[in-house]
């Protein structure tokens, strides 16, 4: 699945720990990590446990451990976990989202949402889907984290969910762009089947694909409409409270930084891997948190 964070882990962290990268975190200088820890102690370990939950049913199905039934099985599991969280009786694993849950009024919901898009992947190796199936899978893995997430960051109800819809999009589909090479070595490929068959491509396998000489215009309207939802984040950004947007700023700031460097370095192969220089992250961190 393209998403920014590669390790998972099922426990989130302790409240303890915060003034060090949880354990259950990536290294501290990733772009999570660094966007969540300029936030004020309550925000950032609720930040935490959703990010861990995330990872969790993540895990379940990129790890490709098991059958498919087997995997769903888990996934049911935690859908299962989620409910007796909001009955009022959670299991250990989601216990630390019950204090966010109450204190921001988390809806489960975005959680369920987040389960049914893992789910996506376990039924099958997703491969060219339509548009509306696209748009679909990212609002689960993408826009429904940002959906808890305004909430947590204190975003105005008139503008967290517009907010979470254009800005999950944006990071969403700028992921799709920078993975494309690492999904396709496991089977998948989430460009759209609408824009690969206007290019002359008509098959499915990834490999062949992204060899195809009209790569190029899909990854371009792919990063297109990654713009149109930039453009619409930042708009709503502009009229939300510059404190309850720090965060989506950062996030914003670096990873339309990684857009225009895959627009720069072009689709043709070989396509090296775009990474974010630590100084550019670092100065992102700087503006979003003081400016």
């Amino acid at each position: 699945m393209s998403r920014a964070p590669t390790q998972v882990a099922v426990r989130s962290p302790s409240a303890a720990s915060v003034n060090a990268p949880p354990a259950s975190l990536p290294a501290a200088t990733s772009n999570f990590y660094l966007a969540m820890r300029i936030l004020p102690r309550e925000q950032r370990e609720a930040m935490y446990a959703v990010y861990a939950f995330c990872r969790a049913v993540d895990d379940v199905a990129d790890d490709r451990i098991g059958s498919r039934e087997d995997r769903r099985a888990e996934l049911d599991r935690w859908r299962a976990d989620i409910a007796d969280l909001y009955a009022g009786r959670p299991p250990a694993r989601v216990a630390d989202l019950a204090e966010p849950m109450l204190r921001f009024g988390l809806a489960q919901a975005d959680f369920l949402a987040i389960v049914d898009g893992m789910q996506m992947d376990v039924d099958e190796d997703i491969r060219a889907p339509d548009l509306a199936k696209l748009d679909l899978y990212c609002d689960r893995v993408a826009s429904a984290v940002g959906r808890l997430s305004v909430r947590i960051f204190g975003v105005p109800n008139e503008l967290g969910p517009k907010l979470a819809h254009h800005l999950g999009r944006a990071l969403q589909l700028t992921n799709i762009l920078r993975d494309i090479d690492e999904d396709a070595e496991i089977g998948r490929l989430y460009l759209p089947r609408e824009k690969l068959v206007a290019a002359g491509i008509t098959t499915t396998d990834p490999g062949l694909a992204l060899a195809s000489s009209g790569l190029a215009s899909v990854c371009e309207f792919v990063a297109s409409e990654a713009e149109r939802h930039f453009a619409a984040a930042n708009a709503i950004i502009a009229k939300a409270p510059r404190a309850t947007t720090i965060a989506p700023r950062l996030m914003r700031d670096v990873y339309h930084l990684i857009l225009q460097r895959l627009n720069a370095r072009g689709w043709r192969a070989p396509r090296p891997r775009v990474r974010t220089p630590k100084a550019r992250v670092l100065l992102a961190v700087i503006r979003a948190r003081f400016f």
